[in-house]
């Protein structure tokens, strides 16, 4: 999973992350509606499932309402992976002393959770402006953005910069998600490997083949989301959601009264409100970002051999 030079796994990153949000982006605004509507609020649209979440928006709101806030998804998902990945790459090979080494998981789990962190300090306006974006619908009654550069302009103007930041504490909190990922990757992956090349007798370390990633990505991010989920439902997407109550007061003080709230109104049942939608986007996503992002990086290897 280590190409030879950053920019490749740089390169190979951000097009497996326009891939994966081209692809996956009507489950996401889906499943951001789930998680911040908690049924206090009468002009929020309510959804029985996930089809029936599908069906309504493009009914509603067409094609522009299930790619609401796509421009700074894309973006966010191809500069998010871009740096990870690089990042991810080079906390590798430091912590292997430049593949000298052959890293454990708790070194696997670091290197994940540095990238994550750095990657979050970089991105966090982006998904925040893109939160803002998918929460708008016909019956909202606060104005609405007209796009990106309006609700950043608007954002700036009426809640200052450090608004672009809400939600950082819980994002970094939830660099676990992906540090768990990657080392569940990574291990997943090199059992897999060892099997496989067994079996060939061969020590060809490209044995995986598409259907291989995409399992391999898949059961990864299955592991995440079951572990991390109930704090990354409401302590991000809620923390990032301005809107008020009827009598103009914020809903939400901070992260800690988010889980006060919900479990108080929601029981155990709100913290995982939405997790059919998570899964069925986030599972096959990440299927889709390793598929890509590996197939990509052995394209780099084959072109750098040819030369």
């Amino acid at each position: 999973m280590v190409g030879e030079g950053g920019w490749e796994n740089a390169a190979a990153g951000s097009i497996a992350g326009f891939a994966t949000v081209a692809i996956m982006h009507p489950l996401d605004v889906v499943r951001t509606r789930f998680q911040v509507n908690d049924g206090r609020i009468a002009n929020l649209p309510t959804y029985k499932n996930t089809p029936h979440a599908l069906f309504s928006i493009a009914r509603l709101e067409g094609l522009r309402g299930l790619y609401a806030g796509f421009f700074p998804a894309v973006l966010g998902s191809s500069v998010s992976w871009g740096l990870f990945f690089f990042f991810y790459n080079k906390a590798k090979n430091r912590y292997s002393r430049d593949m000298e080494e052959k890293l454990s998981p708790g070194l696997h789990l670091a290197a994940a959770a540095e990238a994550g962190a750095l990657v979050s300090f970089c991105t966090n306006p982006v998904w925040l402006i893109k939160t803002r974006l998918q929460l708008q619908n016909p019956l909202h009654q606060t104005r609405q953005y007209s796009g990106v550069y309006d609700a950043l302009r608007t954002i700036l103007k009426e809640e200052g910069w450090t608004a672009l930041y809400k939600g950082i504490w819980p994002s970094l909190f939830l660099v676990s998600h992906g540090a768990i990922q990657f080392t569940a990757y990574e291990e997943l992956r090199k059992l897999l490997v060892n099997f496989k090349s067994e079996r060939a007798k061969s020590k060809d370390v490209d044995v995986l083949n598409s259907l291989d990633y995409s399992i391999l990505g898949g059961s990864s991010k299955i592991s995440a989301i079951l572990i991390t989920y109930p704090f990354q439902c409401f302590c991000r997407s809620s923390d990032q959601d301005y809107r008020p109550n009827a009598d103009g007061v914020p809903r939400y003080a901070d992260s800690f009264h988010v889980v006060k709230e919900t479990a108080r109104f929601e029981g155990l049942h709100g913290f995982y409100k939405g997790i059919t939608a998570n899964l069925l986007k986030n599972v096959p996503a990440s299927a889709v970002t390793f598929v890509v992002y590996e197939n990509v990086i052995k394209l780099f290897k084959l072109t750098r051999r040819k030369d």
